[in-house]
């Protein structure tokens, strides 16, 4: 049975109403990340990453997309869940943890994904450079 208009409206504000989701939602808006990535920056257990992905998959807000053993997500182009997206992406412009966040996805995109799932951020890092974070 598919849903109402009010009932993914009321599912995609459901799912925008967590903090963590919040910030995964303006992380992925300069692009598709892998999940590695996405727990890296939250510092949430691999789990706890998978539940709040698995919440704003369900309402149609994210896309995942595999590539091999990675998992990668994006910000779905679902009419119905865009327009809240965009108006809870600009609602949180400007804050210090979503600024924080950015930093990070900038310096992880600079570390290879495979690195970063298998030996974790620090690692990954050094085995990249060694460039310090710019994550504060």
């Amino acid at each position: 049975m598919e849903r109402s208009s009010l009932e993914s409206a009321v599912a995609v504000a459901r799912a925008l109403g967590h903090p963590a989701r919040m910030r995964i939602v303006a992380m992925l808006r300069s692009g598709e990340l892998c999940v590695c990535q996405v727990t890296a920056v939250l510092g949430l257990a691999p789990s706890t990453v998978s539940v709040h992905l698995k919440e704003l998959r369900r309402c149609g807000v994210i896309s995942e997309r595999k590539d091999g053993r990675w998992v990668h997500v994006a910000l779905s182009e679902h009419p119905e869940s865009r327009a809240w997206v965009e108006t809870a992406i600009a609602s949180a412009a400007g804050d210090p943890r979503v600024a924080q966040d950015d930093r990070m996805v900038q310096e992880l995109r600079r570390v290879p994904v495979e690195d970063l799932c298998r030996l974790g951020y620090e690692a990954a890092r050094e085995k990249a450079g060694g460039a310090q974070p710019t994550c504060g």
